[in-house]
């Protein structure tokens, strides 16, 4: 053996890509608590913390906790990342936005079974329903910004 230099089986692979959290069922779970902390703290255009705040902090806010991604703060940026997807595709931790009208856009995260959470100008933060006649009437599209498991 001399001479011989130790060989290993073993491999690393480097990314220099940002790494994207898989969606799991943990971290679903996680939507769940995270949105019961904040449930009830009113919408503040603007509002980033428990004082107020808005859509597009939320569902920042959201990500950060949940799955230790940043997003960016505004709405309109938020609506660039991942792909999107259709309807019936959704999937919890999926963004979906609405339009409102005058060139104002909301968001929010699908959490399952048809509902997403958000950050309400009228209730603050909750969970609606996207067939409620309301949201389905301005539903503008779903992004996926996690890898599937």
């Amino acid at each position: 053996m001399a001479g011989k230099k130790p060989s290993s089986s073993l491999t690393y692979s480097i990314s220099t890509g940002p790494m994207k959290p898989k969606r799991s069922l943990g971290s679903v779970m996680d939507l769940h608590q995270v949105y019961q902390r904040w449930r009830g703290v009113p919408y503040r255009f603007g509002g980033v913390d428990a004082q107020g705040i808005d859509c597009s902090a939320f569902t920042r806010t959201m990500y950060q906790e949940v799955f230790g991604m940043d997003l960016p703060r505004s709405t309109y940026e938020q609506v660039n990342l991942g792909r999107e997807i259709g309807k019936n595709e959704l999937q919890p931790g999926d963004l979906v936005f609405f339009r409102i009208g005058n060139g104002t856009q909301h968001n929010g995260i699908y959490v399952g079974d048809g509902k997403f959470a958000h950050a309400s100008s009228s209730v603050g933060v909750t969970i609606s329903r996207l067939d409620n006649v309301y949201w389905r009437s301005r539903y503008w599209q779903a992004r996926r910004l996690l890898d599937d498991i």
